[in-house]
């Protein structure tokens, strides 16, 4: 039942946990500021430094949670229906939260939000594809 659990509900989770966990709550400002705050700089070959923040290792744990779905969605067994379903959900409460929350009116969650909805475009699509292909192919044994 796990590989039906929406992977990328887990960096929604932490940045709801970020949000909501530490004072200012529900604050637009609040959140904009620990999710900018310098966690640390890395020194470049180039001679510039990068500084990286909470939000930038959120995204980027993201997208590496994103690529999993990704290659999770290419499978056609009956739960990853399920799996699709319960992203939809997400989409839509992700969705919810940035549109009336203003500790969700972020660039870092609008990306999540943006992330979990091609996780639902690319699940449904590659499934339809499949099942088209499916359909073809037993269309041309007959």
């Amino acid at each position: 039942m796990f590989a039906a659990f929406p992977l990328l509900a887990l960096p929604v989770l932490v940045y709801n946990l970020i949000v909501l966990t530490f004072a200012g709550g529900f604050a637009a400002s609040a959140a904009q500021y620990r999710l900018g705050e310098q966690l640390f700089t890395i020194h470049m070959t180039s001679g510039g430094d990068w500084a990286v923040s909470l939000g930038d290792l959120l995204i980027a744990a993201a997208l590496v949670v994103l690529f999993v779905e990704l290659l999770k969605s290419t499978t056609s067994r009956k739960i990853a229906i399920i799996n699709h379903s319960l992203s939809m959900v997400l989409f839509i409460g992700c969705l919810v939260e940035f549109l009336l929350f203003p500790a969700f009116g972020t660039s870092v969650f609008f990306l999540l939000t943006t992330m979990v909805l091609l996780d639902v475009l690319a699940g449904f699509i590659v499934t339809i594809v499949s099942a088209r292909r499916d359909m073809d192919f037993s269309d041309a044994r007959h």
